[in-house]
């Protein structure tokens, strides 16, 4: 594990924990840089501060998907890890707020812990006091882990802020707490599918209650999304 210097930037740190994949808030410029302390795996207890529907819960489901598929109930805030025998791994998100939400199919491409963060150019254009990089750690708005979609910029990571779990606040990443992206990092493999569902205008029924099996259309609408540089 590298060694982390101590923060530079204070109003950098702040502004990266809200604007990672998230809306912008913070009215300071930030640094080139922003470093982190090392960080530490022990649990934070942020399960703790969740709605009960939002905490990780095994769950009936009924898919074709193999096992270790995870399926993204974007309308509903969950995300589903499949684990065979009509089982799944719920855990609550994040999802990308109004125009910057996504459905598709990818895979796990790489899987990173403690993740630096570096905003992509369409985010540093919308919100240029940014931080061009964060060294991982606590205070990184990535939290603990991150699993990369693709060649995309998407990922599912975890998060410094666990308030924004149930809430439509990113700009198309998937975050759940720390405490819940190290337990699905444990569990899932590079090269997994991964399969997110559309935002639809009314909250569709639970995917526990539904069989699914990707489309071609949302084939097509991954490809759309993602030339699109919507991150």
């Amino acid at each position: 594990m590298p060694n982390f210097k101590s923060a530079i930037s204070v109003a950098a740190l702040i502004a990266a924990a809200a604007l990672s994949c998230g809306a912008a808030q913070a009215q300071t410029y930030g640094q080139p840089y922003a470093y982190q302390v090392a960080p530490q795996d022990e649990a934070t207890d942020q399960d703790a501060q969740l709605d009960p529907r939002l905490r990780r819960q095994i769950v009936a489901i009924q898919t074709h998907e193999a096992t270790g598929t995870i399926i993204v109930d974007t309308a509903n805030t969950y995300l589903y890890l499949v684990l065979g025998n009509g089982q799944a791994m719920r855990y609550g998100i994040g999802v990308g707020r109004e125009g910057f939400t996504w459905a598709g199919v990818q895979k796990v491409a790489r899987k990173a812990e403690w993740p630096d963060w570096y905003p992509p150019a369409e985010m540093i254009a919308r919100q240029p006091y940014l931080p061009r990089v964060t060294l991982g750690g606590p205070g990184n708005p990535l939290g603990a882990r991150a699993l990369y979609l693709g060649t995309s910029e998407y990922r599912i990571h975890g998060t410094n802020d666990p308030t924004t779990i149930g809430k439509t606040v990113s700009s198309g990443c998937i975050r759940l707490t720390n405490e819940d992206v190290m337990d699905l990092y444990n569990r899932v493999q590079v090269g997994a599918k991964v399969i997110v569902l559309p935002q639809t205008t009314e909250a569709r029924a639970p995917v526990q209650q539904l069989s699914y099996a990707p489309q071609k259309t949302a084939q097509r609408a991954w490809a759309t999304v993602s030339q699109a540089g919507l991150y």
